[in-house]
């Protein structure tokens, strides 16, 4: 299959939805809650239907998962993952920190992904194999190798106002250990910018296939690693992960590890 084609035509079809995101920033019309911190607007589902119409030109054979409710099943392996505006939240309130996250899967495997920061004019893609780049130019992790030293990056939860499994005690350990820690809404580029070297680590519990299809093969690609929050190995079912540069992975897992079996938190699930 020539995945460079099909990694073009993604990527075409992800300008074209952060042109689409950019020109209704500042504007949406409507706002509505699927959760108590949990938003949509008509922004992600315009741009999910730029999308989906796109993608099912470009690869008519391929099923497709979108986080704002399409899902179109198919007979083959292949399968589009697709987040049309991942942080909604940061839109609505014209925080410019959002992307469009495509990838292409198959099977249980990222073979392609593409992730776009509209207001950044940064496009991130990888093909698996074939090594991971920013607007065209090679990425590399970072080489930071002490967790005292280290830049790490979180997200928190859609259901922190009632779950205790709500990521506060892991940060607030990792906040004592590190040089820094941010939290700043898109997990898509979370582990972009960890493929880019720009954080040391990433982690996060309760997300879906769509936060990560592409970013995991961005941050695998660039010479990172990709696991489940105890080091167990990642695939896209999994609901938590841990992506950093390699050097300092072994170290954030061993934290992560000490507070499950500290008995303060309920069992992780997923």
């Amino acid at each position: 299959m020539d995945f460079e084609t099909i990694l073009a035509g993604a990527r075409k079809a992800a300008l074209e939805a952060g042109d689409l995101l950019l020109d209704r920033l500042g504007r949406v019309n409507r706002v509505e809650h699927k959760g108590a911190v949990n938003l949509v607007t008509d922004a992600d589902r315009a741009s999910e239907a730029l999308l989906v119409e796109r993608l099912t030109a470009l690869l008519p054979e391929a099923s497709i998962l979108a986080e704002e409710g399409t899902e179109v099943n198919r007979s083959s392996s292949l399968r589009w993952i697709v987040d049309p505006l991942d942080g909604t939240t940061n839109f609505a309130h014209r925080y410019p920190v959002f992307c469009v996250s495509i990838a292409l899967t198959a099977g249980d495997r990222t073979m392609a992904g593409v992730i776009h920061d509209p207001t950044r004019a940064e496009t991130f893609t990888a093909i698996r194999g074939q090594g991971a780049y920013l607007n065209g130019e090679p990425l590399d992790v970072s080489r930071e190798g002490r967790l005292d030293q280290a830049f790490l990056v979180t997200g928190f939860p859609y259901d922190v106002r009632e779950s205790p499994r709500d990521n506060l005690t892991q940060f607030a350990r990792f906040m004592k250990l590190t040089q820094a820690l941010r939290r700043d809404g898109s997990a898509a580029l979370n582990l972009a910018y960890v493929a880019a070297g720009r954080f040391d680590g990433y982690w996060e519990e309760k997300l879906h296939p769509w936060d990560v299809a592409a970013g995991t093969l961005l941050v695998e690609e660039a010479g990172g690693r990709v696991t489940g929050y105890l080091g167990r190995p990642f695939d896209l079912g999994a609901l938590h992960l841990v992506a950093t540069n390699g050097k300092v992975h072994d170290r954030v897992v061993a934290v992560l590890a000490d507070i499950e079996a500290s008995g303060v938190l309920p069992p992780l699930t997923g």
